[in-house]
């Protein structure tokens, strides 16, 4: 199949879901309450391009265990909210002290810290209002899914990582806490994206274990190419200085195990990722795509 045209498709499906669920109703509230700063702050993180790996992972899933409809784009679209929010706080002065995301200055240098905290507080909030929105999905599996959701991005998964990322600064650790790490600061919302899509489908126990396998690998194998990319990527492609994990004394694969060792992991997660999905057809051929372009990109 060609990956990038069907990772373009899905792209486009999920900024129109983005701006119809939640950029555009929200947009022609006249309520003072609803600052203009804090929407224009939104909006330029929220619609600033990006790879949409989590939302499309979820519909991949989805439509892969058998879904069908639009019913999982609130889902997708409020997992991207999530993992946005992520990145504005990420990239303001106490944690990672980025200037430039997506090739855009960052939200805190465009609006302050201040808004920058706020929009991401927003878009954290928004994520699950929508998710909880009348569907005309079963009112119990849209609580389970938004229960997974909140602890994959909590205290035990990826603001727990993220600590663990913070803490680490500087440190010398060893390679089982650089893995728990990345499994809840980056591999916990993959995860909870792959899961999240066949529940809405109604996968059974068995799709479902293997799927969160694929996600639990590729989820993996997506921080440390990240990793590798922050010492060898090009800043012009990445849209964002290089170099800064080793400023920052980060723990990171390359530093830890080396660059070797890093891309034979990779490589190693990305087959295994694939073989969990031996089971099923041309319905998950997207999956696997995904995976392969997961570990081929330069961005």
């Amino acid at each position: 199949m060609n990956i990038q045209q069907y990772l373009q498709e899905k792209r486009e499906l999920v900024e129109r879901a983005l701006m119809r669920y939640f950029v555009a109703p929200v947009a022609k509230r006249t309520e003072t309450r609803y600052s203009n700063v804090l929407l224009e702050a939104i909006q330029y993180s929220l619609l600033n391009g990006g790879k949409r790996i989590r939302p499309i992972l979820c519909i991949a899933s989805f439509e892969a265990a058998g879904g069908k409809g639009d019913g999982i784009l609130p889902f997708a679209c409020g997992l991207e909210m999530i993992h946005t929010y992520s990145l504005i706080h990420d990239d303001l002065p106490a944690i990672d002290n980025d200037d430039y995301r997506r090739g855009r200055l960052t939200c805190h240098k465009v609006f302050g810290e201040a808004i920058g905290i706020l929009a991401g507080d927003a878009l954290l909030t928004e994520a699950f209002k929508l998710m909880t929105d009348p569907s005309s999905h079963q009112a119990q599996v849209v609580l389970e899914i938004v229960n997974e959701v909140a602890q994959a991005a909590g205290i035990f998964g990826m603001i727990g990582g993220q600590v663990m990322d913070v803490e680490s600064e500087g440190k010398s650790i060893d390679s089982l806490t650089l893995l728990a790490i990345h499994q809840n600061k980056t591999g916990a919302l993959i995860r909870v994206s792959v899961r999240t899509g066949v529940k809405l489908a109604g996968g059974s126990p068995e799709v479902l274990q293997a799927f969160t396998t694929y996600g639990e690998k590729v989820g993996l194998a997506f921080q440390i190419v990240d990793d590798i990319l922050n010492v060898e990527g090009d800043k012009e492609r990445l849209g964002k200085n290089t170099g800064s994990d080793q400023t920052r004394k980060k723990a990171t694969y390359p530093s830890i195990l080396g660059m070797e060792v890093s891309r034979r992991t990779v490589q190693e997660l990305t087959e295994s990722a694939i073989e969990s999905l031996k089971p099923f057809g041309p319905e998950a051929e997207p999956l696997r795509a995904i995976a392969r372009y997961m570990i081929a990109r330069d961005y």
